[in-house]
């Protein structure tokens, strides 16, 4: 019989806590070990399905669109595939503690210090799954209109709560629906999407730039574009890590969350890219469509209505964490139902009010310039502690826990933060703000930089302040690490 697992106050539920198409009980408590379950393989699966989402054959299209070829636009998809590599060996501290990556992070910048970040990446979570539920709806909308039912604001209306219906339903339930969601819904896009490239790769043009050469503006817009979608997961990845059993290899968790992030986006930016040297990508989805045979066409639509949907799932179900995490005071199931209604009035806002959805796709795209700098301390704490911390620690929101440091802040991380910030906002090239040194630069963005000014200068001022916990099962572990003397 499962253990009674606690809700966000510590109180059994008497509900077994993570069973497919149940409510799981768990939030950013830790999960015992008798309540772990699950292998690497899963971690495939989760990433390669979320991934397979549309934006991907926009982003390639965008780097065609700044001068670049096929082969160095291809190029670029893949090292920005392979970043999926660090986004997965995030996730590595997750196993150590059984919590969440923004509980995980308050070790870097302390307990208070951790705030800013936890509330920004929650309004990037539900800025993108507002994106998302945005392009699924007008999706399904199409597809109603080639079934032959134009309906208007009726269909609209009816297309936006089919998505919102099957995002909601999914996040909900929880981390086993959520991965169970993913790995069927990943078969089926998998499919469609391998389909989709064999129609579009043939008449790529393989030897042309198709807007003449990319200078240094170029290549380092696409890959800011590239490596801004995948640098937005970094911090969720404990989030799906946290119900692994603890003998689990670190270096599975990585290569099997790593290979599936890798597949899915290289393989939907290469069929972006080809795209693009075909045809006016300014609207992707009807751009990609005239590349289609009719009859594919409907079948498209669902494919970008699916991808949306299982991106969106991923984004919710930690935004639900991610609010515990700022303190409100209701169990995972309750505060996802926050996130919904914020989903559900931005998305009609989006679609019967006002076209708001390229504004706010600047101002989550220009976010870079704090969670660059932020993923560059999380990740360089985490290599400093070797992924071990005190767990009982991390849930000690007072001045008693190891995690506390001055004031609630720890000086080391929020230093290193603010250097990262100001360079990448010095460096920043985006359509709401330029930074004063782009130009001196050659027009180039640099903006993703912040992330090793941030890592180094934190590796340097917190160097001797933050030993390792010993491993330990969650809860208390023997030993904590003492505030940083040096920062």
């Amino acid at each position: 019989m499962a253990r009674q697992a606690p809700d966000s106050t510590g109180i059994g539920t008497g509900v077994t806590s993570d069973e497919v198409f149940r409510v799981e009980t768990h939030g950013i408590d830790p999960i015992p070990d008798e309540d772990r379950h699950g292998s690497a393989k899963d971690l495939f699966w989760l990433w390669f399905g979320s991934n397979l989402t549309f934006t991907y054959v926009i982003n390639g299209a965008l780097a065609v669109s700044f001068g670049l070829s096929f082969w160095q636009a291809t190029a670029v998809v893949v090292i920005g595939g392979l970043s999926f590599f660090v986004i997965s060996a995030a996730g590595l501290s997750g196993i150590r503690t059984g919590t969440a990556t923004l509980v995980i992070s308050r070790a870097a910048f302390g307990i208070l210090g951790n705030f800013p970040a936890g509330l920004l990446n929650w309004v990037v979570s539900i800025g993108y799954t507002i994106v998302n539920t945005v392009v699924g709806t007008l999706a399904l909308e199409a597809l109603f209109t080639d079934l032959g039912w134009a309906g208007g604001d009726t269909a609209r209306a009816l297309a936006l709560a089919v998505t919102l219906a099957m995002t909601f339903a999914v996040a909900m339930w929880g981390h086993a629906t959520v991965q169970l969601a993913e790995r069927w819904m990943a078969y089926v896009l998998a499919a469609g999407f391998g389909v989709l490239l064999l129609f579009v790769l043939p008449g790529a043009d393989f030897t042309a730039p198709a807007h003449g050469g990319a200078g240094l503006s170029g290549w380092t817009l696409a890959f800011v574009v590239m490596l801004a979608g995948p640098f937005s997961y970094l911090p969720m990845p404990a989030d799906y890590t946290r119900y692994l059993p603890r003998d689990t290899s670190l270096r599975s968790i990585t290569v099997s969350g790593a290979l599936g992030g890798l597949v899915s986006s290289v393989a939907l930016g290469i069929a972006g890219v080809a795209a693009a040297t075909q045809a006016d990508m300014t609207d992707a989805v009807a751009g990609v469509e005239k590349l289609l045979p009719g009859w594919f066409q409907p079948v498209f639509l669902l494919l970008v209505l699916g991808g949306s949907v299982t991106n969106s799932i991923l984004t919710l179900y930690s935004s639900s964490l991610n609010l515990q995490v700022l303190g409100i005071p209701w169990n995972r199931a309750k505060a996802i139902v926050i996130s919904v209604a914020v989903t559900a009035l931005g998305s009609l806002g989006a679609l019967f009010l006002t076209d708001f959805t390229d504004s706010l796709l600047s101002f989550l795209s220009l976010l870079i310039i704090v969670f660059a700098p932020w993923g560059g301390v999380f990740l360089a704490d985490m290599l400093l502690r070797r992924c071990r911390y005190d767990t009982k620690a991390l849930h000690t929101t007072d001045s008693s826990g190891a995690y506390w440091y001055r004031a609630g802040f720890h000086p080391a991380g929020m230093a290193a933060l603010a250097a990262g910030m100001a360079f990448a906002a010095l460096t920043c090239d985006s359509e709401l703000w330029t930074g004063p040194l782009v130009a001196p630069l050659g027009g180039g963005d640099l903006t993703l930089l912040g992330s090793v000014v941030a890592g180094l200068l934190y590796g340097a001022l917190a160097r001797r302040g933050v030993p390792s916990a010993p491993a330990g099962p969650a809860g208390p572990a023997p030993a904590g690490p003492a505030p940083a003397a040096s920062a």
